[in-house]
């Protein structure tokens, strides 16, 4: 049975990455979407209700249920924006959900993403106005990741719990 794992939180906070590690640690034939790669790259739309990257990755997440093991989903993905989504994907993939929320303080993001490659495409005023504080899902149950938890122990908290 497909299962779906979504990853979500502020900028910085270290969802690439570890949606990308975990992606390694599950194998080949496993479907990996960025929200980012799609609404920023694809796209070129802005981060608003209804935007089109929504009805794309809603395909993207179709597509992966009916051919990988494992879709990973990681990105932002604010509640009140991607709500659509996220009813669909409660829809097709039922108790196969598995939700991650990156809880970490404001502090932390910023730290986390002056140690990017990119860290010049933007800066702290950028993620000052688009931080959001317990941007929980009300219908989809998240597990937290905390600052205290490394790449390595998080991938292996969520593989644990997927597998």
């Amino acid at each position: 049975m497909s299962k779906i794992v979504i990853l979500r939180g502020n900028s910085g906070s270290g969802k690439s990455t570890v949606s990308r590690a975990l992606q390694r640690k599950i194998g080949r034939g496993s479907l990996l979407i960025s929200q980012d790669y799609i609404r920023r790259e694809m796209l070129w739309v802005q981060d608003r209700p209804d935007n089109k990257a929504i009805d794309l990755l809603i395909n993207l997440v179709v597509f992966g249920y009916r051919n990988c093991d494992f879709t990973i989903l990681e990105g932002i993905l604010c509640a009140d924006v991607y709500d659509r989504l996220f009813k669909q994907i409660t829809t097709i993939f039922g108790n196969n959900i598995f939700a991650y929320y990156f809880d970490l303080p404001f502090e932390e993001t910023l730290y986390r993403h002056k140690q990017k490659v990119n860290s010049h495409e933007f800066g702290e005023a950028n993620m000052r106005r688009w931080w959001r504080d317990n941007d929980f899902l009300s219908d989809i149950s998240e597990k937290m990741i905390h600052k205290d938890m490394d790449l390595d122990k998080i991938v292996e908290f969520v593989y644990q719990d997927i597998i």
